[in-house]
């Protein structure tokens, strides 16, 4: 609603008076609505962000113009602030419906911010706009993190723009990765080999126990009189690992597997967030 007021002068034989002020009003008529099918985020992937625009008026709005701000946020002190963008538009993702029939896409400035113009919304009926922004390396990832995204209508004459937001929260799930090393590459008939399984969590969350993380290898040529280490602990069948010297089918218990948070830091001068993983080893020794 935006608040108008006007004043009125009399001018006569030299004379200037005033009238009263009178006071109106400008009902907004068109809302928006920004949602997200994601529950929570995580870095280097894709959002798909929907925007919603009702026209409750008698009268269409044309030459619209929506601004997304990206999630930006302020970024050091007060005399140098940077502006970061956590979110980076994807290109050639933007979807425009009137009343829900798809139309030719408008147009797009990438930004940050992104910026679409050429939006139009019928008297009584609706506009979305669907488009996808991928999380990129400014977003944090600590325990507890937010994206706070925000959209901003303007122009087609409206009286006032028209905003709305979304908050994501950062992902309270493990993201683990593996890598598998053998050493030494070559070996003598009988001879000793290690397996060795790095399994990294780029998470703030760690792998608990009740994430039942399990590894789970066939190994050809299958090993004899193996050994198992955790971290640098000895591990002992069948609580911790089961093993079959007949097929060569190795598997952890699921549970047993737990890595690490990992550590996030900004870059004072940048702003960018490093990650630092956090790690867990697995190690397999035994005769081939």
């Amino acid at each position: 609603m935006a608040i108008f007021t006007n004043q009125a002068t009399l001018s006569y034989n030299g004379v200037t008076t005033q009238s009263n002020i009178t006071t109106g009003q400008i009902v907004q008529t068109l809302s928006a609505a920004k949602n997200t099918a994601a529950d929570s985020y995580v870095s280097g992937e894709n959002i798909t962000y929907a925007v919603s625009l009702v026209n409750s008026g008698t009268a269409p709005f044309t030459g619209l113009t929506l601004t997304d701000d990206l999630g930006a946020y302020q970024f050091g002190d007060a005399e140098n602030p940077l502006t970061l963008y956590p979110l980076s538009y994807v290109s050639g993702s933007v979807l425009y419906y009137v009343n829900g029939v798809l139309q030719p896409a408008p147009a797009v400035t990438a930004g940050p911010p992104l910026e679409i113009t050429g939006i139009s919304v019928p008297a009584g009926g609706n506009a979305v706009i669907v488009y996808e922004a991928q999380v990129n390396g400014f977003a944090p990832g600590g325990a507890g993190s937010e994206i706070t995204n925000t959209v901003t209508v303007t122009g087609g004459g409206l009286a006032e723009a028209v905003t709305a937001s979304d908050t994501l929260g950062v992902s309270d799930q493990p993201r683990l990765t593996i890598t598998k090393d053998l050493s030494p590459e070559s070996v003598a008939e009988n001879g000793l080999i290690t397996y060795t399984f790095t399994i990294s969590n780029f998470s703030s969350a760690p792998a608990a126990a009740g994430d039942n993380a399990a590894v789970t290898d066939l190994f050809d040529p299958a090993l004899e009189n193996i050994s198992v280490t955790f971290n640098g602990e000895t591990w002992t069948a069948p609580t911790d690992y089961t093993y079959d010297e007949t097929t060569g089918l190795f598997a952890t218990v699921p549970g047993r597997i737990t890595v690490p948070a990992a550590t996030f830091t900004q870059d004072a001068d940048t702003g960018a967030w490093n990650v630092t993983p956090g790690v867990s080893v697995l190690r397999v020794t035994g005769t081939v």
